[in-house]
């Protein structure tokens, strides 16, 4: 059974990018779990690399929004990155929780890099230009991203729209959402 975690990472409540991936995920098939948890409600101090400074590299246990993150993000088979393209790239929350992967992969009993095989990234995102490879580096982060651990891209929806709701003018983008998981 297919069970989607949809990581919402804008700094904006029900935003543009979130609509379009509402309009996919409404497309998807009855019994496909989703779970939808915003980066706001759930912050992440700022990453510390601890890997060369002693105890071999190995990370505590998380806890509280980190043990959280983990554990929804290796409970979904497909992971849907949400996030309105910031200066080229993702979000700052959403940078954070894909930091945080770095340490996952050293903390004892979660098997991160191998369960994280199994997985498909996908994106969701809006821009505010009209030529749509503006978002190049933020597809290019989280295809990378997913492929790190030799997990499948299940590609990238974007969505033009500057001031809110205008993503529901983008019928080219909303039309692409109704096939986006198929």
């Amino acid at each position: 059974m297919r069970s989607f975690l949809f990581v919402l990472g804008s700094a904006r409540r029900d935003g543009n990018t979130e609509t379009l991936a509402r309009h996919a995920a409404a497309q998807l098939p009855p019994g496909v779990t989703q779970r939808w948890i915003h980066l706001d409600d759930h912050p992440l101090p700022p990453f510390r690399d601890i890997r060369h400074t002693g105890g071999d590299g190995v990370y505590p246990a998380p806890t509280g929004a980190e043990k959280l993150l983990i554990e929804a993000t290796l409970a979904a088979t497909d992971l849907v990155i949400v996030s309105p393209l910031y200066w080229y790239s993702v979000s700052a929350t959403t940078k954070l929780y894909l930091d945080y992967w770095s340490g996952w992969l050293r903390v004892p009993g979660y098997d991160f890099r191998r369960r994280m095989a199994d997985k498909t990234t996908w994106a969701v995102t809006v821009i505010s230009e009209e030529d749509r490879s503006v978002a190049d580096p933020l597809v290019g982060t989280l295809r990378r991203s997913g492929e790190y651990f030799g997990g499948t891209w299940g590609g990238a929806l974007v969505g033009y729209a500057n001031r809110p709701d205008d993503i529901l003018l983008d019928t080219d983008a909303l039309e692409r959402a109704k096939t986006f998981f198929a």
